[in-house]
């Protein structure tokens, strides 16, 4: 469960290595009971700030990219009733049609980023849980 100023490791090769959550997008998540603010699961593209980048990073710090989340620590449950939680909380920067701008990604991805069509970032990662 990410939410606004949630820090995020970035797990690809795209120079930048932590980011702060700014916005979620599309709402996901958001109940009427206890917690109103909007919170994004895996598969969820939100907008964040770049906190810690590589000298050689492509990306401007001072301005807004996206990001796909791919890994939460709030466990996720499945259809067959089992639930899958990870160490931290990663993400994936991409470019405005939804393509991841590294070449690598490096961790485990799970696997309901194949339900909502991100079939690049499936195939670049090394292991898919």
């Amino acid at each position: 469960m990410i939410q606004q100023e949630t820090m995020l490791d970035i797990a690809d090769n795209s120079g930048v290595k932590t980011a702060q959550c700014i916005k979620v997008l599309g709402r996901t998540g958001v109940r009427t009971g206890k917690s109103t603010r909007p919170t994004a699961s895996v598969g969820d593209i939100i907008c964040v700030a770049i906190k810690k980048s590589l000298p050689t990073c492509q990306l401007n710090d001072k301005k807004v990219h996206k990001c796909v989340i791919i890994r939460t620590k709030c466990p996720l449950k499945r259809a067959d009733g089992s639930y899958v939680r990870f160490d931290s909380n990663a993400a994936v920067m991409i470019d405005g049609d939804g393509n991841p701008i590294g070449t690598r990604i490096f961790g485990a991805v799970a696997r309901e980023l194949r339900e909502k069509n991100y079939m690049k970032i499936i195939s670049l990662a090394s292991e898919v849980v």
